[in-house]
């Protein structure tokens, strides 16, 4: 493919638009079409970075001539029914995280790719971010193992709002959303499935029905642990924060920034073309078209986060 991969976004909320970002930093990728539930707010977003076509209507976008892919960054309730969408129009995929809020329909989404044999990837950053890279690198190379993994994932959400304090048309989910990120990384650092899941949930939320505090412990093939933290009630510092405990030391993740164990920064800016994990999660999602490969995060990879999720949902479920 040597003209530029025509590229449509749906969804032109906080993090659509945070793809918006990223892909002006992508060489021969071009946004021909923007597809927003709002007209108005699509069309506000659409002229500031220069997209041609806006409608509310994805199949409109679909049928749009010379479309080679596209990326969700809609609401999760309408992640699988529009990835399945979109593969069988003949158009690759990104779905950001979580590619469906159930196990069923993320195995319908990864059944579909294998038919069409299309590029479909899931949105799981924390592989793209460059602190995570940095211990995977070494992780790779035998130099690190993990021991345990602490992680804190923590937000104020007692009202439905998104990352730009504006009202929510949809409502999260601590479970499918949020833990997805973890669950997937965390195997993925320790090169091993997780063998065993726990979880515990607080009190649901009488207005947006879910719970608000979620705790969860992993243990992967190879011994490692991981404990994680989930709460829409946080008051204070905003965002997931990883520890990771090793055999040769200790790391603090913070989104595309690292730290040691004792706070120190550690200078991550090497380790790929750029800093930021959604211009590089969006750069692999197109080179791996180019390349006509799987991408790393293909739904098929991520499956067994989701399989694991399924798993604690009945967990909780059942009591």
């Amino acid at each position: 493919m040597e003209r530029p991969i025509k590229a449509a976004l749906a969804g032109a909320g906080a993090f659509g638009l945070k793809h918006l970002d990223a892909i002006g930093n992508i060489e021969d990728v071009k946004v021909i079409s923007l597809v927003g539930r709002e007209l108005d707010k699509t069309k506000e977003a659409a002229a500031k970075y220069g997209v041609a076509h806006v409608t509310t209507d994805l199949a409109e976008t679909l049928n749009l001539p010379g479309l080679d892919a596209v990326i969700l960054a809609t609401p999760t309730q309408m992640h699988a029914a529009q990835t399945i969408q979109c593969l069988e129009a003949g158009k690759h995929v990104q779905v950001e995280i979580p590619m469906a809020d159930g196990l069923k329909d993320a195995e319908a989404v990864v059944a579909m790719q294998k038919k069409t044999g299309l590029v479909a990837m899931a949105g799981h950053t924390r592989r793209f971010n460059p602190s995570h890279q940095y211990v995977h690198k070494r992780i790779v190379a035998g130099e690190y193992g993990i021991q345990q993994m602490d992680v804190q994932t923590y937000f104020f959400r007692r009202t439905n709002m998104n990352a730009l304090g504006q009202p929510r048309s949809w409502t999260d989910h601590l479970l499918w959303h949020h833990a997805a990120h973890t669950v997937d990384l965390f195997a993925w650092q320790c090169r091993a499935p997780i063998v065993k899941a726990n979880a515990l949930e607080g009190p649901i939320h009488p207005t947006l029905g879910i719970a608000m505090d979620m705790s969860i412990q992993l243990k992967a093939e190879n011994g490692a642990i991981c404990t994680l933290s989930l709460s829409f009630n946080n008051d204070g510092p905003l965002g997931t924060f990883f520890r990771y405990i090793g055999d040769t030391a200790t790391y603090i993740a913070r989104y595309d920034d690292l730290y040691t164990g004792k706070d120190d920064k550690i200078d991550v800016s090497k380790v790929d073309v750029s800093m930021n994990g959604i211009e590089l999660q969006d750069r692999e999602f197109f080179a791996a078209i180019r390349e006509g490969r799987e991408p790393n995060a293909s739904v098929a990879d991520v499956l067994p986060c989701y399989q694991v999720l399924g798993a604690l949902e009945k967990q909780l479920k059942t009591g």
